[in-house]
């Protein structure tokens, strides 16, 4: 398909590599535009006047905000290559339950075992290990969690192991020994190309965390 694709975007975004990883996914070519959060462009503003934050997807002049609704439309738009959600209803539905837990779960809890210190760090590791158990518990034994094929719900979730190193060593905790098909999964993942080389680098997003620790005297 003939179209001009453009994404506003910041590396250690963990709902910017989601539409890295689909965009590579489906083989489709794009403008990478890296914005500084401090200092937003016109065009991301522009772009996303609401809520004024990456990633913004911008298909021939359109913009297309929210992360996982960026993902479906990608999607949508490139059906004929690597369909991420699967052509079932209710399988559907599935897929998008359990993309929502993400960013209502392992985002919000995941922050805590590095933004916070003392009894709230200590209950926030506790309830992010269950969470990850929960998602062991759906995947089950599958390859991925759509089955023997790469979906929705991995692309979703993938991102997130790219920020593990920053928060077992802020948490001082391992999630390798807790949730094993967990880790397992996600080196399977990594083992492809479209994530291993849309995923941020470990150690950028820790020194990202640091300052914002040290800025916010958590440290």
């Amino acid at each position: 398909m003939g179209s001009e694709v453009i994404l506003l975007d910041t590396y250690i975004s963990m709902f910017g590599m989601r539409l890295r990883t689909a965009l590579a996914e489906k083989g489709v070519k794009y403008e990478y535009r890296e914005e500084n959060l401090r200092n937003k462009s016109p065009f991301l503003l522009q772009m996303n006047p609401v809520h004024k934050k990456v990633p913004v997807l911008v298909h021939n002049g359109k913009p297309i905000c929210e992360s996982l609704i960026a993902l479906q439309y990608i999607d949508e738009v490139w059906h004929d290559e690597n369909p991420l959600l699967p052509p079932e209803p209710y399988k559907r539905a599935r897929a998008r339950f359990w993309a929502d837990f993400v960013d209502q779960k392992v985002f919000v809890v995941g922050r805590k075992t590095w933004a916070t210190k003392g009894e709230e760090q200590e209950a926030a590791k506790k309830e992010f290990i269950e969470i990850l158990k929960t998602l062991e518990r759906e995947l089950g034994d599958k390859a991925y969690f759509g089955g023997e094929s790469f979906g929705y719900v991995d692309v979703a979730l993938i991102p997130y192991y790219s920020w593990f190193y920053a928060y077992e060593t802020c948490g001082k905790f391992k999630i390798q020994p807790e949730c094993p098909k967990f880790v397992a999964w996600a080196i399977r993942c990594m083992h492809r190309e479209s994530v291993s080389k849309s995923l941020a680098d470990p150690e950028k997003v820790y020194d990202f965390v640091q300052i914002f620790r040290k800025k916010y005297g958590i440290e």
